[in-house]
């Protein structure tokens, strides 16, 4: 068994959609980021990559290669679950938070769970997603930005 952890932030902005683990969510502001900036899929393939210590998204996905920009994290993470399966390791579980202030995200977090559930093949009980506020507090209670934090195991095939 190996255990990974993942962490990402990204500002809130105007003129952006705010994509959280390849679901858009209805909100005044978006994730800037050179791709959709996807926090919480970010945040999950870097946990997936840390637990075989390979690197992070951005040895995989530079931000500064063109063909990465405003491509959908999706597909990233398509490339990490076949690098994931390559090297004889499938995933366990992963457990996930993302900290926002608003929206309040309660309402689609069981279409979050059943997206990357079914882009990983694997079932919607491996993957925990929950959402919370820092009640004010920070860049993400200010509504400045969004984090997520993501835990991993993964076993051998």
């Amino acid at each position: 068994m190996r255990i990974g952890i993942g962490f990402d932030a990204h500002q809130l902005v105007e003129g952006r959609s705010l994509i959280l683990g390849g679901v858009t969510i209805p909100h005044k502001k978006g994730l800037l980021g050179h791709s959709d900036a996807d926090v919480l899929t970010h945040t999950i393939m870097d946990a997936l990559l840390g637990a075989l210590a390979l690197g992070s998204i951005g040895d995989f996905f530079p931000d500064t290669d063109s063909k990465y920009k405003d491509i959908s994290s999706l597909t990233l993470l398509d490339t990490v679950t076949d690098t994931i399966k390559s090297k004889g390791y499938c995933i366990a579980n992963i457990d996930s938070v993302i900290v926002a202030q608003k929206p309040k995200l309660q309402p689609y977090i069981t279409d979050i769970r059943q997206t990357l559930a079914h882009r990983m093949n694997i079932n919607i009980d491996q993957v925990g997603v929950k959402a919370t506020t820092t009640e004010k507090l920070g860049y993400e209670g200010e509504e400045l930005g969004i984090s997520a934090k993501a835990v991993v195991l993964l076993n051998t095939l």
